[in-house]
């Protein structure tokens, strides 16, 4: 071997020795001392996180309540109108960084987080994200998952035990709220368990919400019944219609909405769309077909809120008092 040939091996070893110490330390975004943070696999990655999140900052609603629950308060989150009163009311000073769905690079930074968590969609902005602290992102295929990720979260921010305490009494909730329909049906002469219709508005479409759904599985756990057209698993809807949760329906096939209790819902990311939504539901409410359905002729319609899509534990809470309004104390009566 010639030293010219001996030198060009010579570089070429160190050159990819470089290159695989580059590959290694890429592995863990934002490592730090491993005293100081823990590593964890993720949607996007591993990153190793700060043993102590002192600034947190969600990228999205479902984050944000997530985050909330376990006792993490974000320094800044994407705020839009969506939020829920129920996660306003716990914000306090945090900052927003962006509109929903739609991270603000630039506010971030100004807000200085220690730690960045948010979900898997956020994939196109990790790289910049994780420039500017460790960054998560979990994956969150449809809400009916809420279940699973609220655990990735926890076991994320290190809050296991807070998230198993917290599921714990959303299971007794959910068994309370099935012995008092039981006990109201009972006194009221209504059938039991109710078929349970959940509908969403769109502005222009009809939509029925299935077994699966976020609000779905609250119904699961309240042992309540669903109509046979709602009453469909995640993977077969997802093999029939191309979506997990929910299925268009026309009006000629309205009946499909029908149940013992209809609930509704309208809820779009802007205002202007949230407006044509209201506008169909209107229309909707004139047409003869929805006044002939069986829910409507005994008035058990109701507008809910559209936090009923839902992200997490806080909003189930919520969606678990709304049922026990409407089907136990039964109030208002007809709100549609």
């Amino acid at each position: 071997m010639t030293r010219r040939e001996l030198r060009w091996l010579l570089l070429t070893g160190l050159m990819l020795l470089t290159c695989w110490q580059t590959i290694a330390c890429a592995r863990v975004d934002n490592a730090g001392s491993q005293t100081d943070c823990y590593v964890v696999e993720h949607a996007a990655g591993v990153t190793c996180v700060p043993n102590t999140i002192q600034r947190l900052v969600t990228l999205d609603i479902a984050s944000l309540e997530n985050a909330i629950a376990l006792g993490v308060q974000p320094v800044g989150g994407t705020l839009s109108e969506r939020v829920p009163a129920h996660l306003h009311r716990t914000l306090g000073e945090t900052a927003n960084v962006g509109a929903a769905g739609e991270p603000n690079l630039e506010q971030i930074l100004a807000v200085k987080p220690d730690f960045i968590i948010g979900l898997g969609h956020h994939q196109a902005i990790y790289p910049q994200l994780s420039r500017i602290a460790p960054t998560v992102l979990v994956n969150f295929e449809h809400s009916g998952q809420w279940k699973e990720v609220f655990h990735q979260f926890s076991q994320v921010l290190n809050r296991e035990a807070i998230a198993q305490q917290i599921m714990s009494e959303y299971r007794d909730r959910a068994s309370a709220l099935h012995e008092a329909i039981e006990a109201a049906s009972s006194s009221q002469g209504l059938p039991f368990p109710p078929q349970v219709s959940v509908v969403r508005i769109y502005p222009d479409s009809i939509n029925l919400y299935l077994r699966d759904s976020f609000v779905g599985t609250i119904l699961q756990d309240a042992g309540l019944a669903r109509p046979e057209a709602q009453n469909i698993s995640a993977s077969d809807a997802q093999q029939r219609f191309g979506n997990p949760i929910q299925v268009s329906i026309s009006l000629e096939r309205l009946e499909k909405a029908d149940g013992d209790v209809l609930f509704v819902w309208t809820g779009e990311d802007t205002s202007q769309a949230s407006q044509a939504a209201r506008e169909n539901l209107n229309r909707l409410k004139a047409n003869p077909l929805w006044q002939q359905l069986k829910a409507m002729q005994t008035q058990r319609v109701y507008l809910v809120p559209d936090y009923w899509i839902g992200w997490g534990p806080i909003i189930a809470k919520a969606t678990i008092d709304d049922l026990l309004k409407y089907l136990v104390e039964q109030k208002p009566k007809n709100s549609v």
